[in-house]
């Protein structure tokens, strides 16, 4: 095979890492080691193909079990957290509420059903907590 064959496809496994969801690196790391065969197989003329393979194999093995969990765990470990659901939000109420009672209030830049879901009544301007949502419902309780 020729050197920039494995140079072609390890830019194609780097560029499938880009388009595919969650594939761990584990294109990336193939990639790699098949660009590395090919720059070795252009430093080193008349490799046989069976050892272009041998070392792709190598290369590629090593890689894997040395290197991909340690990258992926360091570029990937740290990404921030989605928050999914308005529940653990801060809002404060437009009225006094009563244990059970609910009102209008904006949060997140919609309006929403809160009920006062603790024991006690809530003041008006009292900053309450998103503790869970039932429905179109959102159950607060005070800060």
């Amino acid at each position: 095979m020729n050197w920039w064959g494995w140079v072609i496809g390890g830019a194609i496994l780097l560029g499938a890492e880009l388009t595919l969801i969650s594939a761990e690196f584990y294109l990336v790391v193939v990639g790699a080691a098949a660009i590395a065969t090919g720059v070795l197989c252009l430093s080193i003329p008349g490799l046989v193909d069976w050892a272009q393979w041998a070392l792709f194999a190598v290369l590629s093995l090593t890689l894997l079990a040395g290197f991909r969990a340690r990258l992926y765990g360091r570029l990937m470990g740290h990404a921030p957290g989605v928050k999914s659901g308005p529940v653990g939000g801060a809002l404060n109420l437009p009225r006094s509420l009563a244990p059970g009672e609910t009102c209008q209030a904006e949060h997140a830049g919609s309006y929403w059903t809160v009920r006062n879901d603790s024991d006690g009544a809530i003041a008006a301007g009292a900053p309450v907590r998103v503790t869970g949502v039932r429905g179109l419902t959102l159950r607060v309780r005070p800060e």
